[in-house]
C-alpha cells in the first residue's frame, strides 16, 4: 500500500500543475519554491521545483522521520537513554548545536526535540548513531527512503545538512518528503513541530521558524540557511475547509534573509488558500461502478478508491469539474482486490486536470471450468 501511494502522490504532482494556470503565481523572493496542498497532493504553483539545491537543515526532515520510524517499530524508545559519542560531540563547532556533551546521557525525546526545535546538527549524529550504530549507516538509511518514496533529485550524505556535494534536494522532494512525514507520524509532528522553544544544559533557544509566532495555523516545519544554499523554509499551515480542514505546504529555498524567507512563505500560503479550494470528490471505498466481470465467481465486481481522494482548483471551478472513467474491458476473472481495472480523469472545461488510478474494491475467483468455458462463448458474440 505504501509503494501505492508512493506511486499516486508522485503522478499527482506532476499531473496538478494544469490546476493552477488560469491563476498568475505570486512573484516570491526565492531561488525556488513549491506549493503543495497536502490534502490533495497537488502542487498548486512552483517555480523551479526541480532544481538541484544544498538542503542545509531542512535534511533533518528525513532524519527525524527515520526516527520516528525506528519509535514506531519499538526500535527505540522515546524515554531511552543515550550516551554521547565524541563524534556527535565534535561536528562543527560553528554551526547549530544542542549542545551535548560526551558520556553525558541524554533521552531520545531530548535529542528530538533538540533536532527539531534547535537544529542541533550535534543531536542528528546522535540520533543516527542510536538509530543505525554509526552515521554511515544511518545515511544508507536515508537514501533508502529516498529510493521508497520515489524521491528522484534527493541523495544524503549526512543527517544533519552541513555543505557536502553529496547532499542535494529539490524543492518539489522537500515538499513530498514533509507532507509524508506528517501523514504518517501525526502524533509526533504535533508533538515536536510546533514548539517555539526547547531548554537543555540550561541553554534556552527559540524555534527558528519565525512563522510560529505570526502566524497561529502555522504548525511546522523546518528551517535551514547555509552560505550555499541561502535562507530556506518549509512551512505548514492547516486553515478551515468547508466543513473540513486543508493543509498547505510551502518549501521555499534561496531567500536572502531570515525575515524574507518568513514574509514570502507567509505570502504564498495566503495566496493558496485565498485563491483555491479543495473538494472532496470520493470517499475511502465508496463504489464509483460496479462493471461486469468475466469467467468469475460473480457477475460484477465494485471498483473504486483505497483512500478519500480530494483535488485542488481555482475557487468557484468545482461546479465544473466531471469524471470521466476509463475501463480495462473487457474485465476477467481473477481480479485481485486493489488491483487497477482503470483510470478516473476529472475534466475541467473539456481538459483533464488530474487523473487517479481506479481499484476492485472486492476479489474476484475464477469461475469453474464450465463458467469460463459459457463467458468464453458469450465474449466471442459481445
Amino acid at each position: 500500500m505504501k509503494k501505492f501511494l508512493a506511486t499516486l502522490a508522485a503522478g499527482l504532482l506532476t499531473l496538478s500543475v494544469a490546476t493552477a494556470q488560469s491563476l498568475p503565481a505570486p512573484s516570491i523572493a526565492a531561488r525556488s519554491w513549491v506549493l503543495l496542498d497536502a490534502t490533495s497532493n497537488q502542487v498548486i504553483a512552483s517555480q523551479e521545483p526541480t532544481l538541484r539545491i544544498e538542503p542545509a537543515s531542512l535534511t533533518k526532515i528525513m532524519t527525524a522521520y527515520i526516527v520516528f520510524e525506528a519509535l514506531k517499530d519499538k526500535k527505540l524508545d522515546l524515554a531511552q537513554s543515550v550516551n554521547v559519542s565524541t563524534h556527535a560531540w565534535k561536528v562543527d563547532s560553528s554551526s547549530s548545536k544542542m549542545f551535548i556533551e560526551p558520556n553525558k546521557p541524554v533521552t531520545i525525546n531530548e535529542l528530538l526535540y533538540g533536532l527539531i526545535v534547535q537544529s542541533g546538527n550535534d543531536a542528528a549524529v546522535a540520533l543516527a548513531e542510536a538509530v543505525a550504530g554509526s552515521e554511515d549507516a544511518f545515511v544508507v538509511q536515508m537514501n533508502r527512503e529516498v529510493e521508497r518514496m520515489g524521491l528522484k533529485g534527493t541523495h544524503f550524505a549526512n543527517p544533519h545538512g552541513l555543505p557536502s556535494p553529496e547532499n542535494y534536494s529539490t524543492a518539489q522532494d522537500l515538499s513530498a518528503m514533509a507532507a509524508r512525514l506528517i501523514a504518517d507520524f501525526p502524533a509526533f509532528y504535533k508533538t515536536y513541530y510546533s514548539t517555539k522553544s526547547f531548554t537543555y544544559n540550561k541553554i534556552t533557544q527559540p524555534n527558528r521558524n519565525r512563522l510560529l509566532w505570526l502566524d497561529p495555523t502555522v504548525d511546522g516545519m523546518k528551517t535551514g540557511h547555509t552560505e550555499a544554499a541561502g535562507y530556506c523554509l518549509v512551512t505548514s499551515s492547516i486553515r478551515a475547509n468547508g466543513t473540513g480542514q486543508r493543509r498547505l505546504i510551502s518549501v521555499l529555498t534561496g531567500a536572502s534573509s531570515d525575515q524574507v524567507r518568513a514574509q514570502e512563505s507567509l505570502k504564498l500560503l495566503n495566496w493558496g488558500f485565498l485563491n483555491f479550494d479543495t473538494v472532496k470528490l470520493y470517499a475511502k471505498g465508496q463504489a464509483i461502478a460496479t462493471p461486469e466481470v468475466w469467467k468469475g465467481t460473480q457477475s460484477t465486481v465494485k471498483i473504486g478508491f483505497t483512500q478519500d481522494l480530494y483535488v485542488t482548483l481555482p475557487k468557484g471551478s468545482a461546479a465544473k469539474l466531471k469524471p470521466a472513467l476509463e475501463r480495462k474491458d473487457p474485465l476477467v476473472a481473477p481480479i485481485a482486490e486493489n488491483s487497477k481495472v482503470g483510470t478516473v480523469k476529472m475534466m475541467l472545461d473539456g481538459k483533464p486536470v488530474v487523473e487517479f488510478p481506479v481499484l476492485a474494491l472486492e476479489q474476484v475467483n475464477q469461475a469453474s471450468i464450465f463458467g469460463r468455458a459459457w463467458d468464453s462463448l458469450r465474449l466471442l458474440f459481445k
